[in-house]
């Protein structure tokens, strides 16, 4: 759904990495991140495709990139240790902001979410910092390593079989995690810790120390019944939504001149119902539940025009309550849509074929009279999208 650029950069080492930018498929980008994948994967894994994905389509460009002698990226895995990943990270989020803008947002996902812990330090644009399913210290990671650990320290190096695919580890690797420490009291950086619980990879114990030791603000979010990897496309797209809507309170979106008038909906035919949508400044998606064919990433159109009117509602039913300085503490508006027939319809000027019916359910909390409530709900009706959906409506077509 989002644009995708194929990217590549060289690090410190003048090694050249492999990596694609996932960028809003209307308007200009509001905000830049950068994702770390998780340790052995690459930067293709569905979990980190899904999460950059759904960033860019909130606005937020998202890059993602091959560690050396990973996927796309050139270089020797056996050459590489957490210290090199780290300083991969640090020379990914300088080329975003020689080239782009410096990322505000960073996310990791297992060892590559420790990682980012470590690299957030020295990438002062980032103002949020998030880790998926990673362990508080990279010696942790050792535990991977535990039969080979005697064969590393006497010949210098083992292949090692991780997810049915063999690599070279030399016992430098082994030095580097161990000489590694975070101190996540220097984060400084809003932090979002998401784990599973019944992850058999990584403890959630892990999570809960990078929680403890983290200074505020901070968040930590279960991710239920998810595996380490987040197969599941479900799980990844919980995160990801999660993510998206979290990191919006801490980073600066960029005021840009790419702002739409009216509301504008992109779709690309070849997936499915998905379509981006940009009103103003602000972007969202909308999509058909899996039962009618979508993949369920949004709201449907029909639940857009129940938020239209439900929050046209509690808008109106709030201004009114200022102004009368009436006692009341929220309004939830509740929208249903049905269609029934015109003929069930008593005060209804179709007589034949079917009409749309929505239902508004308000609740309206505080000390309030009965007569007051009464009145509120009469207001609920001078609601203008109410009055815009009774009244006769024209749409006009013409194509650009």
């Amino acid at each position: 759904m989002a644009m995708h650029t194929n990217l590549r950069f060289t690090n410190r080492q003048n090694v050249q990495l492999s990596g694609v930018l996932h960028q809003p498929n209307i308007g200009e980008p509001k905000a830049f991140a950068l994702f770390a994948h998780c340790f052995t994967c690459t930067k293709s894994i569905k979990a980190a495709v899904i999460i950059c994905e759904t960033l860019a389509q909130h606005g937020i460009a998202t890059m993602r990139f091959d560690f050396t002698g990973l996927g796309g990226s050139k270089g020797a895995f056996s050459d590489s240790n957490f210290s090199t990943n780290v300083d991969d990270l640090i020379d990914a989020a300088n080329f975003l902001e020689q080239n782009y803008a410096p990322p505000q947002l960073l996310v990791g996902h297992s060892l590559g979410g420790t990682a980012i812990l470590a690299a957030s330090q020295k990438i002062e644009s980032a103002k949020a910092v998030a880790s998926i399913g990673s362990p508080s210290e990279p010696e942790h990671i050792l535990h991977l390593l535990e039969a080979h650990l005697t064969k590393l320290e006497n010949d210098g190096e083992a292949e090692v079989e991780l997810a049915g695919r063999p690599f070279t580890f030399k016992q430098s690797f082994v030095s580097d995690v161990q000489s590694q420490s975070i101190d996540y009291r220097k984060l400084r950086k809003a932090l979002m810790v998401m784990h599973s619980p019944i992850d058999d990879t990584v403890s959630i114990d892990e999570a809960a120390k990078i929680f403890s030791r983290a200074l505020h603000p901070k968040s930590f979010v279960t991710l239920d019944d998810a595996d380490h990897l987040l197969q599941k496309t479900e799980d990844a797209q919980y995160a990801a939504d999660v993510l998206s809507a979290w990191c919006l309170k801490y980073i600066d979106f960029r005021e840009t001149e790419d702002s739409v008038d009216g509301v504008v909906s992109e779709a690309a035919t070849n997936n499915g119902f998905l379509t981006a949508v940009q009103a103003g400044r602000h972007h969202f998606i909308a999509d058909e539940p899996k039962s009618y064919g979508g993949k369920d990433l949004g709201p449907t159109p029909y639940d857009f025009l129940g938020a239209a009117l439900g929050t046209c509602t509690a808008m109106t039913l709030n201004m009114y309550a200022r102004h009368k300085k009436l006692n009341v503490d929220s309004v939830k508006v509740d929208v249903q849509h049905s269609r029934i027939h015109a003929s069930d319809c008593e005060d209804c000027e179709k007589t034949d074929g079917k009409i749309d019916v929505l239902t508004r359910l308000i609740n309206i909390q505080g000390d309030l009279e009965d007569a007051q409530r009464q009145r509120m709900l009469e207001i609920a009706d001078r609601c203008p999208v109410h009055r815009t959906l009774e009244n006769e409506i024209k749409v006009v077509s013409k194509l650009s």
